[in-house]
């Protein structure tokens, strides 16, 4: 029986973005014919899902201009039953799917309602109208997926189904990364991936680094993710040259390299500050450092307390607060057998509540609802 055809695009996202490329067309590969176009994509790759290789633009703008209209083309070819997009500068262009019989999926991943503001690219007056006249459209005629429960606080009366689907972990992608916890005793290494940015309490990290320099002071901090900071703007950090020896900055990587650097450290880092959507959204960062079982050191919203309290598995602290993470960095390195006990605690919740083995099931049943 030939399978139904369906096309995921996104113009901003890597081509090794992980929830899209590991975990979402892999779980539909199964029942459907899966096409996905991204920027940058590996059309080499061999496997059930074929990737559509896009131009990679930056700023919104030239995506709308050239990426968009170059994958609308790419995908009228294609002939696609369904379309599931993920960047809102392309719902124009997925309307003339509509007209051809598709169902489109819109796809909301953050919520730029609180946090436009704060976004040092891409933004403006003109940008922000437009995307409040997109949005509106997808919500009188897509069906929406979202990946935070608190983000229905802002999108309500919707005309479509939706589905609420988190962007938990995939155990078995990480367990070859995992390793028996054994980190150095004089010489810790603390582990990050993800957006580098002052938003994510990149500079309270700073100086509560600096702190802890006078105790163990060769350190590392492995960091993994694009930066929204300038190095102009970490030299005006006034502690950041007594710890920039200490920082490994490798931009953004690929998961399946990045996740090498977790052996041997002695916790997961997932700080944030109380802006924008952060409070209300998990950051997917912090069940990953659980997978690995790794312990975590994170903020302590309520929403992240209920996790990380709940199944004792590291320690929540003020994002603005240095001495806090200060003092949870020291204390893990110096309870070596707690925080391994928090690691494996984490690992066991990871499988238990937070896998996307149960999202996959939800991913796959909002399909046959949309087709239907």
């Amino acid at each position: 029986m030939k399978k139904i055809r369906v096309l995921h695009i996104s113009t901003a996202h890597p081509a090794q973005d992980p929830r899209i490329v590991f975990k979402q067309c892999p779980a539909l590969a199964e029942l459907y014919d899966v096409y996905c176009a991204l920027p940058r994509a590996d059309t080499t790759r061999s496997g059930t899902i074929q990737f559509i290789r896009l131009p990679y633009f930056s700023r919104v703008i030239w995506r709308a201009l050239f990426a968009s209209p170059y994958a609308l083309l790419r995908g009228l070819w294609i002939r696609p039953k369904l379309v599931h997009v993920y960047v809102p500068e392309f719902l124009p262009f997925a309307f003339v799917f509509q007209l051809l019989g598709a169902k489109v999926i819109y796809e909301v991943q953050e919520n730029l309602y609180k946090k436009m503001h704060f976004k040092t690219l891409n933004r403006g007056r003109l940008l922000e109208k437009a995307f409040y006249k997109i949005d509106q459209f997808a919500r009188k005629h897509c069906y929406l997926i979202f990946t935070e429960h608190a983000y229905l606080s802002t999108y309500t009366r919707l005309t479509k189904p939706y589905e609420v689907i988190y962007n938990y972990p995939l155990p078995s992608f990480l367990e070859p990364f995992r390793a028996p916890y054994r980190p150095h005793p004089k010489q810790p290494s603390f582990f990050y991936i993800g957006l580098l940015s002052f938003e994510r309490a990149f500079d309270t990290l700073v100086d509560a680094l600096v702190q802890l320099k006078t105790s163990y002071p060769e350190f590392v901090v492995h960091l993994f993710g694009n930066r929204t900071f300038t190095d102009d703007d970490l030299a005006r950090l006034p502690q950041f040259d007594n710890v920039k020896t200490n920082l490994q900055f490798y931009g953004y990587t690929d998961q399946r390299e990045a996740f090498r650097y977790a052996a041997g450290a002695t916790a997961g880092l997932a700080l944030l500050k109380p802006v924008g959507d952060y409070p209300d959204s998990y950051t997917t960062k912090l069940f990953e450092y659980m997978a690995l079982g790794l312990p975590v050191v994170t903020s302590n919203f309520p929403l992240y307390k209920q996790v990380v309290e709940r199944h004792r598995c590291g320690l929540c602290v003020s994002p603005n607060d240095p001495a806090q993470i200060t003092d949870a960095l020291r204390y893990l390195i110096e309870h070596p057998d707690e925080a391994r006990s928090m690691g494996q605690r984490g690992r066991e919740a990871v499988e238990q509540y937070f896998s996307w083995t149960q999202e996959a099931k939800k991913l796959l049943s909002f399909y046959e609802l949309v087709l239907r």
